[in-house]
C-alpha cells in the first residue's frame, strides 16, 4: 500500500481546499486499498473536516495541539506573509522528523509550498516531492531561486492548464519531463447532484447574474459592479448577487449604498451550498485578474450556465475554448466588459445554449474519476 500525504496549510476558503479534499477522496473511493492518504494539519484547518475524512479512511496529521487557526487574521497582505514565516518558523522540524520516521511514499504539496521545498534543499527523503503550480505565480527572484534549486531533487510539478505549463516550460526551469497536466478534480457529481435537490437559500424577483468568490483585489468585484451599474442605467430588470466574503467586502458595501445600487446588487455572504443559487441564475460572470484554472465557472458550467469571464491567465480562455464556449471580454477592459453582457443578454437562446453544450463538454476532465486516472498514473511512475 503507498503512502500519500498532502500538505497544503491555509488561513481563508480557498478553492485549493476542495480540491486537497477531492483528490484525497477520489484515491480512497476509486482504490480503497492501494492507498493510505493522510493531510497535514498544521495550524487547526483541517479539524472540521475530521468527521467527514473518517468516511473515507483519511487520516489527519496534527502539527499543533492548538487550533491556531482561530486566533489568526485571514486578510491582508502583509499579516497573511507573518503567518507564513510564522509557520515555517515553527513547523519546519516537525514536518522534517515525521518525513523521516514515517517515510510515505509521495509528499503532494499545495500552498505555503517553501516549508517542504526549503527541506527539500538541506535534508534527503525517501518521499517523493510532487509540487503542484497553478496560475504561475509572480517569479520573484527569490522563488525563481529556490525553484532553480529543487529543480532536479522535485519528482514532479504539475500544472492544472495547458497554459500554465507551458508557461513553466517557457521560464525553464524544470525540465520539461518532469511537468504534467493535472487537472483537478473540481466535481464530485454525486455531491452536486445531492446539493442541487436542497431547497433555495432566497426567491428571486428579477433575473440575476451570479459572481462568486472571495471579496479580494484578484475577484476584482469592485469592477465588476461599476460596469454592472452601468448596464443597470439601461435595463433596470436584472440583479447582481455576489457570493463569498473578505477583506474588501466593506469597502464593495459602501460603494453600491453611495451609488444607489442595493436594489439591484446584492452581496449575500458565505453560502453553505451554492448549487441551488447557480441554477438560478441566467449566467455567471467571473471578473478576476488570474485564475487557474477558475472553479466556480468549471461548477456553473457543469450545472448548464452561461459563463462571462475575463481573459486573465491561466484558466478562463481554455476552458472557454477561445470564447466558442462562453463571454470572454479583456483583462479588466470596462468597454469590452460592458459589451459582452449586453451580447450576452441580446443573444439567442440558440447560441447561448451552442455554448453551455461545449463548456459541459469541457467540464469532464475535472471529475474525480477524471483526477483519479491521472493522478494514479502519476504515482505509479
Amino acid at each position: 500500500m503507498k503512502k500519500i500525504c498532502y500538505w497544503s496549510p491555509h488561513i481563508s476558503n480557498v478553492a485549493t481546499i476542495k480540491n486537497v479534499i477531492n483528490s484525497a477522496i477520489s484515491l480512497k473511493k476509486f482504490k480503497k486499498d492501494s492507498f493510505s492518504v493522510k493531510i497535514f494539519d498544521v495550524i487547526g484547518e483541517w479539524s472540521t473536516y475530521k468527521n467527514f475524512f473518517n468516511k473515507y479512511d483519511i487520516e489527519i496529521i496534527k502539527l499543533s495541539n492548538l487550533d491556531l487557526k482561530k486566533f489568526l487574521p485571514i486578510s491582508g497582505f502583509l499579516k497573511s506573509r507573518i503567518i507564513y514565516f510564522l509557520i515555517f518558523f515553527l513547523k519546519i522540524n516537525q514536518l522534517r522528523k515525521i518525513l523521516k520516521k514515517d517515510k510515505p511514499d509521495y509528499l503532494i504539496i499545495h500552498l505555503i509550498t517553501v516549508v517542504p521545498l526549503f527541506l527539500l534543499i538541506f535534508f534527503k527523503f525517501d518521499t517523493k516531492f510532487i509540487l503542484r503550480i497553478s496560475g504561475l505565480p509572480k517569479l520573484t527572484i527569490l522563488r525563481k531561486y529556490l525553484w532553480k534549486i529543487i529543480s532536479k531533487k522535485i519528482f514532479l510539478v504539475t500544472c492544472p492548464s495547458e497554459q500554465t505549463k507551458k508557461d513553466l516550460i517557457n521560464e525553464k526551469i524544470f525540465s520539461e519531463d518532469k511537468l504534467k497536466i493535472l487537472y483537478d478534480p473540481l466535481l464530485n457529481i454525486n455531491l452536486i447532484t445531492e446539493k442541487l435537490k436542497e431547497k433555495k437559500i432566497f426567491e428571486k424577483d428579477k433575473p440575476y447574474f451570479l459572481n462568486i468568490g472571495r471579496l479580494t483585489n484578484q475577484k476584482n468585484q469592485l469592477f465588476l459592479i461599476k460596469v454592472f451599474s452601468s448596464i443597470l442605467n439601461e435595463n433596470n430588470n436584472i440583479n447582481l448577487y455576489i457570493v463569498g466574503d473578505g477583506e474588501n467586502k466593506k469597502k464593495l458595501q459602501r460603494y453600491i449604498e453611495i451609488n444607489n445600487l442595493q436594489n439591484n446588487i446584492f452581496l449575500l455572504g458565505h453560502v453553505d451550498n451554492v448549487y441551488p443559487v447557480i441554477k438560478g441564475s441566467i449566467a455567471l460572470i467571473s471578473s478576476s485578474l488570474w485564475e487557474d484554472p477558475g472553479a466556480v465557472m468549471i461548477e456553473a458550467s457543469y450545472c448548464g450556465k452561461n459563463i462571462i469571464s475575463s481573459d486573465c491567465p491561466n484558466g478562463p480562455t481554455e476552458f472557454l475554448i477561445n470564447g466558442d464556449g462562453g463571454y470572454l471580454f479583456k483583462n479588466n477592459d470596462k468597454k469590452d466588459f460592458y459589451e459582452k453582457i449586453n451580447a450576452f443578454l441580446k443573444d439567442g437562446e440558440i447560441s447561448k445554449h451552442k455554448k453551455v453544450f461545449l463548456c459541459k463538454k469541457n467540464t469532464k476532465r475535472y471529475t474525480l474519476f477524471n483526477h483519479f486516472k491521472s493522478l494514479n498514473k502519476i504515482l505509479n511512475l
